[in-house]
């Protein structure tokens, strides 16, 4: 494989001047992965701002990585989140940070979804020193937050892609405006140290590269920065390359066949334990495979052991419809059709 074409720049000497943070703008000339589509988690307390997730640049592995999206709380009244994106200039990719300030800038055109469509942010705005959710864009029902609307004129669902950087070959044609280079080129707070870390949890998640998860993390948001486990933890869905972990979930879906039919088993197998003598003879290799299999689905071992021999062709039969039938096909509908919660 030919080996990526990477180098490091200062932020300051990017583009599009960056917020002075002290953080590094990368260029490289492998264009990042398309968004994965997901569900956002719910929000944590009144207070707090969605960030959308975004792929980043490892240098150390030399690959793209997945910073989940989450919900950060507001550094300041009246903060707002302008979110980074990827750029073409000068023959590479190059990384713009996203920043607290104001005002929203320009983030390339991305449309990260949960009220990031492009241009500004309609996921909510600021009302006398209190944040205001629009409740069409954001899953806000969890909590008692008093200060939520709902305005669903703001979702349009033509015209959805997935498509994560700007300029260049495919990517996103559209550029800042006078006024949003205004609002880049303002002075910005450094990030909460929380939202820093965050993303140096997502870097050190090998789970979280693409090479791995192939588009489809499994961490795609998370409902607190640096939560990589646990409730409201929230996996990617319909990638069209593939899930990043598509064998455990046909294992699981597998596994969930196989405790589904914990009776039907001793149902079905009362004529092979009356021929256990032609079994071997017909079918010497299928042994080994059940018991591989049965040391992968640990609900399986201890009701076989009295008919070990008859049981590989039943067992082997329902796995291979289930594996193929895929779970991927759900997310690329799910995506289109409700934009204001998946992205």
């Amino acid at each position: 494989m030919k080996k990526t074409l990477m180098s490091i720049l200062l932020a300051a000497s990017f583009a599009a001047p960056l917020a002075a943070n002290a953080q590094f703008a990368v260029s490289i000339n492998v264009a990042p992965p398309a968004l994965p589509v997901y569900v956002q988690p719910p929000i944590p307390g009144d207070g707090y701002m969605w960030t959308p997730g975004y792929w980043a640049w490892d240098p150390d592995v030399s690959d793209y990585y997945w910073v989940p999206g989450t919900w950060v709380q507001a550094p300041f009244v009246g903060a707002l989140w302008t979110p980074g994106y990827w750029g073409w200039a000068g023959g590479s990719y190059g990384w713009h940070n996203g920043y607290w300030g104001d005002h929203i800038g320009f983030y390339g055109g991305v449309n990260y979804g949960f009220g990031y469509i492009g241009v500004g942010y309609v996921g909510g705005h600021w009302d006398h020193g209190a944040f205001a959710y629009n409740g069409a864009v954001n899953n806000v029902t969890n909590v008692h937050i008093t200060n939520v609307y709902r305005d669903t004129s703001v979702i349009h669902e033509t015209n959805v892609n997935r498509v994560s950087f700007n300029g260049g070959s495919g990517g996103i044609q559209v550029h800042a405006s006078a006024q949003e280079e205004a609002f880049a080129r303002a002075s910005h707070p450094a990030l909460p140290a929380a939202q820093v870390q965050h993303q140096q949890e997502a870097m050190h998640n090998p789970e979280l590269r693409n090479s791995v998860n192939h588009g489809n993390p499994a961490v795609a948001a998370t409902s607190a920065p640096g939560k990589f486990s646990g409730p409201n933890v929230v996996p990617a869905k319909g990638a069209p390359a593939g899930g990043g972990h598509p064998e455990p979930q046909a294992q699981q879906h597998q596994e969930t066949q196989a405790q589904a039919h914990p009776q039907a088993q001793p149902q079905q197998h009362p004529q092979p334990q009356a021929h256990p003598q032609p079994q071997p003879q017909v079918h010497p290799q299928p042994q080994p495979q059940q018991h591989q299999e049965q040391q992968q689905f640990h609900p399986q071992p201890q009701p076989q052991p009295q008919a070990q021999q008859p049981h590989p062709q039943p067992q082997e039969a329902h796995p291979a419809p289930q594996q193929h039938a895929a779970p991927q096909p759900h997310g690329g509908q799910e995506h289109h059709e409700d934009d204001k919660h998946e992205h």
